[in-house]
């Protein structure tokens, strides 16, 4: 059998609450013996913290502040000084990334200074604990790409989820630091051109990740997303480049073992 990592799953989310043991069960018949958990706010930590206590040989656990958890939020750099001592009191047992962090422009632009001083905080933290960041990215990409030109030269590290770029971008990200890029869901849509990038991207850069509850790929669209359904993009990777499944699966592994460190 095949060994998936899913790079990005809300397993601990309210939606798997009636049948997480299932989803978890399902994940792993499909192949996928790791799933990277990415933290949102403290309003998720306790499932967070629980999923990853109950299942630590599968959930690997984040820590960050979700860009759109800053916004309209009184108390975001209270959230901030909660992130950097959980990663310095990790509770269970350690992190394996600063996510998911990044910038959110899609609902509102009215926020980007707050955003912006709550990514640039935890991008030091993530050169301080060493950890690779994980990156959202909405409506925002040349906030970003400023951002990240700004610490290129410190060796900043991670991935850039849900990427949904141009090839442009993809070059782009790369020159700023050591990047890998999330292909999830959207790569199976029908009229999406992240087929084509993904056809000119080096396999060694590339991460799968189902980003679930959300963004299910096909042919699950309009249903609640999960990690089973990694298999899915699986395929879609390989066939846009032309390898075998079971390449990609072992590629895509590796390369989250050597970004996350598991």
């Amino acid at each position: 059998m095949m060994t998936l990592t899913d790079t990005h799953s809300h397993i601990y989310d309210e939606a798997f609450d009636a049948d997480r043991d299932e989803a978890i069960a399902r994940a792993r018949s499909a192949g996928v013996k790791y799933m990277l958990l990415p933290a949102i706010d403290s309003d998720s930590h306790k499932a967070l913290f629980a999923t990853c206590r109950k299942y630590p040989e599968i959930c690997l656990p984040m820590m960050g502040l979700h860009p759109t958890s800053v916004n309209d939020n009184m108390s975001w750099r209270e959230e901030l000084a909660l992130v950097e001592d959980l990663l310095a009191s990790p509770p269970t047992g350690r992190f394996y990334a600063i996510g998911e962090v990044g910038l959110d422009l899609h609902w509102s632009q009215e926020y980007l200074a707050e955003q912006t001083e709550a990514f640039e905080k935890q991008i030091e933290l993530s050169i301080e604990y060493d950890l690779p960041l994980v990156i959202h990215t909405r409506d925002a990409w040349p906030e970003m790409l400023n951002i990240l030109d700004k610490y290129k030269t410190k060796g900043i590290r991670g991935v850039m989820h849900s990427f949904s770029g141009s090839l442009d971008d993809y070059r782009a990200i790369l020159s700023k630091g050591d990047f890998a890029f999330g292909i999830g869901g959207p790569v199976t849509y029908k009229k999406s051109p992240l087929p084509e990038v993904v056809a000119d991207m080096d396999l060694s850069r590339i991460l799968l990740e189902t980003d679930c509850p959300y963004l299910p790929p096909v042919p699950f669209r309009g249903k609640r997303n999960e990690s089973s359904y990694l298999t899915c993009i699986c395929e879609k990777v390989a066939e846009a480049k032309g390898i075998s499944t079971e390449k990609v699966a072992e590629n895509t592994t590796a390369n989250a073992r050597r970004i996350f460190g598991f």
